[in-house]
């Protein structure tokens, strides 16, 4: 009879996969790895402590994210950033978590409320010691890190509700993608804004079971960043490519995708 059972070295091989992705996908949103960066298979499994097979693995899951591209036999690279992506990114999430939270709102129950009260709370409090130390050094990456982690995670519970599992698995791709220009937006801060704030609006919103303004007001927080990264000079783009893509790069933030 045959067994559909993995075996513990099939198991075992999924989990460093698992892991290599996971590093991988890290380094990749923290800027380690650069936009545009070639990266080698001879190099990266020295690096990340995984065979060759198992790395390869890895880049796949990270190719079906869009965080990597794969170029026919030249391997890998890190997904370019630009301006114009960015706009794609940002008005598909709108759509597509705005539409996710009104499901949510109409169908979450009282355990939902409570743990979107949950998450909330846990984001204010990331919130305030953001705020209170710069950015920049150890303790500063350590709060930043702990702010993404919480802001991710009320996002989640925001549309947890809405029963679309593709919605879900969209918005999750989304969202990371977003992760790369945020944190650029968020290091050079070129507009001031009150994330906590906005955060506020569409928690009472949520709670008030108004559908229209809490998605309204979604909108907005989501497109707020975008803003932040047009304004941000060109350079700042071009610095986060890798040298190689920069080059091939003759201006991402043209004048009409500033528009």
């Amino acid at each position: 009879m045959l067994s559909n059972a993995s075996s513990p070295t099939q198991t075992a091989d999924a989990t460093l996969a698992q892991s290599a992705y996971l590093r991988l996908r890290s380094d990749i949103v923290d800027g380690v790895l650069m936009p545009g960066e070639k990266l080698r298979v001879e190099h990266l499994k020295d690096r990340y402590a995984v065979g060759a097979g198992t790395l390869r693995e890895a880049l796949a899951l990270l190719v079906a994210d869009a965080l990597v591209v794969q170029q026919g036999h030249r391997g890998f690279r890190v997904t370019p950033i630009s301006l114009a992506d960015f706009i794609d990114i940002t008005e598909t999430r709108v759509q597509l978590e705005t539409e996710a939270l009104r499901q949510s709102i109409t169908l979450g129950d009282d355990t939902w409320e409570a743990n979107l009260t949950s998450a909330f709370h846990l984001l204010t409090l990331a919130e305030e010691r953001l705020a209170s130390g710069a950015v920049g050094g150890s303790s500063g990456a350590e709060a930043f890190a702990q702010w993404e982690e919480r802001n991710r995670a009320f996002h989640e519970v925001l549309i947890a509700a809405c029963p679309s599992r593709w919605l879900h698995h969209f918005l999750a791709i989304l969202y990371r993608q977003s992760e790369r220009y945020r944190r650029l937006s968020i290091t050079h801060q070129p507009v001031p804004r009150d994330v906590h704030e906005e955060h506020q609006a569409i928690f009472d919103a949520c709670l008030a079971r108004d559908a229209i303004k809490a998605s309204e007001t979604l909108a907005a927080h989501i497109r707020k960043t975008l803003e932040a990264v047009r304004e941000l000079p060109d350079a700042v783009i071009n610095a986060a490519n890798s040298p190689a893509q920069s080059a091939r790069n003759t201006s991402p933030l043209t004048a009409e995708s500033r528009r």
